[in-house]
């Protein structure tokens, strides 16, 4: 009989995650899964003052990583106003300004690879992050996801990408906890606690937090939920 690992334990904080990374130091034990927003959830800043504040935003996730821990991201360009936003470039600037290494950067298929898309890219980065990690290069994955997996919202990160990211701090680090300062409905609280590891989100909506406090992995088979809008994933 296959064994299953045992749940791990989950929080939800309903707060604002920068207030909250603020008034932490750093998150011992912890590694670091998120998705930060989009310029599309912030309608009173430029793209100029909204990179600056992403970039930020970026440099506080890493700085409470623990040396042995591992920060990664999963972000999807935008094309505004004729220009490609290379979210990618955003959150390596952020690294190297904070000194993180990028362990490495996965291309994740958000559409087959010849199809035309027009808002947003046919695929995500996924990049990881560590001050004091290293890989041994003989022991390389994949480095594109052909899909990124089922989504419960139009924002979601894809569960494929979520079993690749959480599986990398299982297998690769001492940290046995996933922070989300951005969880969103909390598909990684959920995935990370169906792999036995204890899961904190922290998420500003009420109505998500209370989603991400209850989704359980496997999501089932509903079709991902637009009922907050079609906004672009992060």
């Amino acid at each position: 009989m296959e064994r299953h690992p045992p749940q791990g334990q989950r929080t939800v904080h309903c707060e604002d995650a920068l207030a909250w990374l603020e008034a932490r130091s750093v998150l011992d034990g912890c590694s670091l899964i998120t998705s930060m927003p989009d310029v599309s959830e912030f309608p009173s800043l430029t793209v100029a003052e909204w990179k600056e504040w992403f970039v930020r935003t970026a440099s506080l996730v890493l700085s409470r990583c623990p040396d042995d821990g591992v920060t990664l991201f999963y972000q999807t360009d935008v094309k505004k106003d004729g220009t490609w936003v290379d979210k990618g470039y955003l959150v390596q600037k952020a690294a190297e300004q904070s000194g993180h290494s990028l362990l490495w950067h996965k291309v994740v298929c958000r559409a087959p690879p010849g199809n035309i898309t027009f808002g947003r890219p046919a695929y995500s980065h996924l990049l990881c992050f560590s001050r004091g990690l290293r890989l041994d290069l003989s022991k390389s994955t994949a480095d594109v996801l052909p899909q990124a997996g089922e989504v419960t919202w139009t924002r979601g990160m894809g569960v494929q990408a979520c079993l690749v990211a959480c599986r990398f701090v299982l297998e690769n680090t001492s940290t046995r906890t996933i922070v989300d300062p951005f969880c969103g409905h909390g598909s990684v609280l959920a995935v990370a606690n169906s792999l036995g590891l204890d899961a904190v989100g922290v998420e500003l909506s009420r109505k998500r937090a209370k989603k991400a406090r209850a989704l359980r992995f496997p999501f089932g088979s509903e079709e991902p939920s637009d009922e907050e809008g079609p906004e672009p994933e992060s």
